[in-house]
């Protein structure tokens, strides 16, 4: 199944070589003069962050998307929103498939359900569908808020039309660009926009294989896989943890939540809990945020979302591997189980060495973004790092003052953390193999 002509290994290649051109592609549209309101263009460094932020559909902006750039430009980054989207719906849901094709024809189904996707047949129709479901959800979203805008804020029609789309597109994305110098919060207390929006981040976040099981399977919850079950139970119970805890620190701040009533603030709260996972819109001034909620905020970034969907992080699935491997090696047990059924021994070591990388990965970029500008602090420099593995894209608005070397080490994280941990996990489940001998056994000491 590894062999040169292996259609999802060939359709891997494409997606991989098609997300970089797009990218050198963007970063060359966003240099023209035409694309935003600087005379003589953007530097080559502004439009390649723009560019990489927005193909790794993260959010993170040194330049105002509604203000520097024009209407062309503003167009550009749509399309790398939602090519970044599309392909990386593509490239995880090919993966997975991927993975479960190596398990042989036997195992080939209940593989391919516990490595992501219940959906086994050929790339053409997955692809279809796939773009079936992002244009259907885009759609319907963009609908609603055209119609909000339009009648109760008085936007004129081309304009209302525009910000319904480009915001849509952006939520289902999980991207977080906006039009507006302080993203959404002109609708923090607006259910019609703030809903739809939550909804479509949501949807985006939940992964194509989760969708297709529920939509398949919505009556037989007892046959989802591990995978969805994972997803459905785990994503409400962090959207309320995380709109408790937010709410819980900055009720009473009069610069965040503090100026809301208590429903307001409750919305407020839900939304910035559900867009903290990957998102990146904010409905409240994220700079004047307290440090403690930062850290709160710097988890759920980091966890992200469903695996296969357009949200970042490590995954739901890889957080609950792990605390599953914690639970039973506190409890003694003998094996690792989770939702009523083993947790395959692979899928340990996948999920230490995506944990591993990952903290690897953003402990070096934050010390690396401290020696080179230490001034932010700490609390601020860690969560710009985290908002960039994560590719969520909220910032305490420190971005656009880094020093050249900080936002070249943000691009990189940006791009790592899109594609890292799920290249990681296949590729570790690709190279498994089955040893002829094993070494001598030695215990170590722990802790």
């Amino acid at each position: 199944m590894s062999g040169p002509h292996n259609p999802h290994r060939n359709a891997i290649d494409r997606v991989v070589v098609a997300y970089l051109v797009a990218l050198l592609v963007g970063t060359g549209l966003l240099m023209l003069p035409t694309a935003t309101s600087t005379p003589g263009g953007i530097s080559l460094r502004s439009a390649l962050f723009t560019a990489t932020s927005a193909i790794s559909v993260t959010g993170l902006e040194v330049l105002s998307t509604g203000g520097d750039f024009t209407v062309f430009g503003q167009a550009v980054i749509l399309g790398l929103i939602q090519a970044g989207g599309l392909g990386v719906l593509l490239l995880t849901t090919l993966l997975a498939m991927l993975v479960a094709g190596k398990a042989g024809l036997r195992l080939r189904e209940s593989a391919a359900a516990e490595a992501k996707t219940s959906d086994i047949g050929g790339v053409r129709p997955m692809v279809l569908r796939i773009i079936g479901l992002t244009a259907a959800t885009e759609a319907i979203v963009a609908t609603v808020l055209f119609v909000r805008f339009f009648s109760h804020y008085g936007e004129e029609a081309g304009n209302a039309v525009w910000d319904a789309v480009f915001h849509a597109v952006s939520a289902f994305n999980n991207a977080g660009f906006g039009l507006k110098t302080d993203s959404l919060a002109a609708y923090a207390t607006d259910p019609l926009v703030s809903g739809p929006v939550a909804a479509a981040i949501i949807l985006g976040g939940l992964g194509y294989p989760v969708f297709v099981e529920l939509v398949r399977r919505y009556r037989a919850p007892l046959m989802w896989s591990m995978t969805t079950r994972a997803v459905i139970i785990a994503t409400p119970v962090l959207l309320l943890a995380g709109t408790a805890f937010i709410a819980a620190v900055e009720w009473n701040s009069p610069d965040t939540l503090g100026r809301f009533d208590w429903w307001g603030k409750l919305q407020a709260a839900a939304f910035q809990s559900t867009t903290t996972r990957t998102a990146g819109f904010s409905t409240v001034d994220v700079s004047q945020l307290h440090p403690a909620t930062w850290f709160g905020m710097d988890i759920l970034m980091f966890i992200g979302a469903g695996p296969a969907g357009t949200a970042g992080g490590v995954k739901i699935t890889t957080v609950l591997v792990l605390l599953a491997m914690t639970w039973a090696e506190i409890t003694g047990g003998t094996s690792t189980n989770l939702f009523g059924a083993h947790v395959a021994r692979s899928a340990h070591r996948q999920a230490t060495t995506v944990i591993v990388l990952a903290l690897a990965l953003i402990a070096t970029a934050t010390v690396t973004l401290m020696l080179d500008d230490p001034r932010p602090g700490l609390d601020r420099i860690l969560f710009e790092v985290v908002s960039g593995f994560g590719n969520v894209g909220l910032s305490t608005g420190i971005t656009a003052g880094l020093p050249g070397l900080s936002q070249i080490v943000l691009i990189l994280v940006m791009i790592l953390g899109r594609l890292g941990p799920v290249t990681v996990a296949s590729g570790l489940a690709l190279r498994a193999r089955t040893l002829r001998y094993e070494l001598p056994v030695e215990r170590p000491l722990i802790g």
